[in-house]
């Protein structure tokens, strides 16, 4: 029960952070790793585990998962935690009409998540989500405990705080403009976590790879398609312009 209310406001928290940025740091590169079936089914195995307990993938079904190299006999035994049928859409563990009574707000679904995210200029929603699981840090004045540096008072506690481990930003004090202000240099380590930093970020980078294909499955196969398409177009083009060359050479 616990992690269920951690991980609602969690929930509750990511719709306000998602507001919140509006001149922190800049967003990092997330990795785009939508072709790689390993990344994608490491992505699918924390969504299930850290995000689905509160929110949903309503326009996802766990049969899908059979695209990213998933049987259906490993999807029953490894991911079907809130559903007993392979064919259901991915709801969240807990009723939204108490996660509403308690909270005044249902968690968002995430099922486009990475599609609808807009980085303001900085980047795409991939690198918002990306960069926002990777900026948490304790902050005792916050109800959760947590802060994160790339949106400042974030309601939103660290879901995977037991992966990362516990982190304090460093800055460094400079003048600009005759005012000194304090400039964000890096990360001390407070407590480690269950995985190392490189492999924290590596596991970011797999659960957000994993969300842009939940966004839009069929994109990898459209641009696929799209190239050939492009090439028969292509070659049909230099086929004509040479018919049409010989069909009208003896005329003058």
């Amino acid at each position: 029960m616990k992690k269920v209310l951690l991980t609602l406001l969690a929930a509750v928290g990511f719709m306000v952070g998602a507001q919140a940025n509006t001149g922190g740091i800049a967003w990092d590169k997330a990795p785009d790793r939508t072709n790689d079936l390993a990344a994608l089914q490491n992505g699918a195995k924390l969504f299930v585990n850290y995000c689905l307990n509160c929110h949903s993938a309503a326009f996802m079904r766990f049969n899908r998962l059979k695209d990213i190299g998933l049987t259906e006999q490993q999807i029953k035994d490894n991911l079907l935690f809130t559903t007993e049928k392979v064919g259901e859409t991915m709801k969240s563990a807990i009723d939204p009409r108490q996660a509403k009574d308690w909270f005044g707000a249902n968690p968002p679904d995430l099922t486009v998540i990475a599609r609808s995210r807009s980085a303001q200029g900085q980047g795409t929603g991939s690198d918002y989500l990306y960069t926002y699981m990777r900026t948490f840090y304790p902050d005792d004045t916050k109800a959760t405990g947590w802060n994160n540096l790339a949106f400042p008072n974030i309601a939103m506690p660290h879901a995977l705080w037991e992966l990362q481990g516990k982190r304090a930003p460093v800055y460094e004090t400079v003048t600009e403009h005759g005012h000194e202000v304090q400039v964000f240099k890096g990360w001390e380590q407070l407590t480690p976590g269950t995985l190392a930093p490189e492999q924290y970020d590596q596991a970011v980078g797999d659960l957000v790879s994993y969300l842009q294909w939940m966004a839009e499955p069929a994109k990898n196969t459209r641009v696929r398609v799209g190239f050939g398409v492009m090439l028969f177009l292509l070659l049909m083009t230099f086929f004509a312009w040479r018919l049409n060359a010989a069909y009208w050479k003896d005329i003058k």
